[in-house]
């Protein structure tokens, strides 16, 4: 079996094609949409990935702040800066790169954030509206997977999904819209570190997530013929004396056996920035109703 590569670099261009028309819409309204970036100490990671964000809101024509804070920075100070910049009508969205420093309790941050700025989905009245199948913004990584489905036209209905992790940014998201009548109507197994005999439920997949942050954890011997697999992972590794992205599949374990599988790099990671694109425009569009 030839095992199709779904590329997030082809869906996410698709993404932005389809957006075009939204934000011409706006702008002939007066209205740009406007991303608040806040980073918080130095992590490389976060660098890279907030860069990565900002250079595309600025391809697009659209506005983006970065606020830098130091590491040391208050809990209180970094509460009183998400409270300026809910009131500040220059921004739709309001993104806190995560992790925050230990100091730093980011339940708390994420929480103060206005809902209708939460563009990353994280807020509980988000979270509760995805939950009730009536959403306002969708957690970005789990709804640009959606996307790739879609995209390349793998339909959810009546099939198996496994989820392999229950973080609230992605396995516990995506079980419930591949469970929602509307966008998936899939039945769902949510599998986690206390399932017993996770082999038995991933090879009943139909379509496999892994998002449980463990570098080529799933491998051939946890897959059935024909599985569509959606890999979240994004790991560093040493190997060859090499410093390398994979992802939580071993993708070379499971070529020819799966169906289709999301590369690493390049599958899942652009489809969580055009998503955060779409879900600020999302919310600019909320002010035109």
């Amino acid at each position: 079996m030839e095992t199709s590569i779904l590329s997030g670099i082809e869906a996410s261009k698709a993404l932005y094609s389809s957006l075009e028309g939204r934000i011409t819409h706006l702008k002939n309204h007066g209205i740009t949409p406007g991303l608040a970036a806040v980073l918080v100490g130095n992590n490389p990671a976060s660098e890279i990935y907030v860069k990565n964000k900002t250079k595309k809101f600025e391809a697009l024509g659209l506005k983006t702040d970065l606020f830098r804070l130091n590491e040391d920075i208050s809990e209180k100070e970094l509460l009183s800066l998400i409270e300026k910049l809910n009131s500040n009508v220059k921004f739709h969205g309001i993104l806190v790169q995560l992790p925050l420093p230990k100091h730093i309790d980011s339940e708390k941050v994420l929480n103060a954030i206005l809902p209708t700025k939460d563009v990353d989905g994280f807020h509980p009245e988000n979270a509760g509206l995805l939950s009730i199948g009536k959403p306002r913004f969708i957690p970005c990584t789990p709804k640009g997977m959606m996307f790739i489905l879609k995209h390349f036209n793998i339909h959810l209905n009546g099939k198996h999904v496994v989820v392999i992790g229950r973080s609230n940014i992605v396995g516990r998201p995506i079980s419930i819209l591949a469970s929602l009548k509307e966008l998936g109507n899939a039945t769902v197994t949510l599998c986690h570190s206390g399932t017993k005999d996770l082999k038995y439920f991933s090879k009943q997949a139909d379509v496999l997530v892994a998002a449980l942050g463990s570098p080529e954890f799933v491998d051939a011997s946890y897959i059935k013929e024909g599985v569509c697999i959606l890999d979240v992972g994004i790991n560093r590794i040493e190997k060859d004396g090499m410093s390398k992205i994979v992802g939580d599949v071993n993708q070379e374990s499971v070529l020819g056996i799966a169906s289709s599988l999301t590369p690493v790099p390049k599958g899942v990671g652009p489809m969580t920035i055009a998503m955060l694109v779409e879900n600020t425009v999302l919310s600019a569009e909320l002010l035109l109703n």
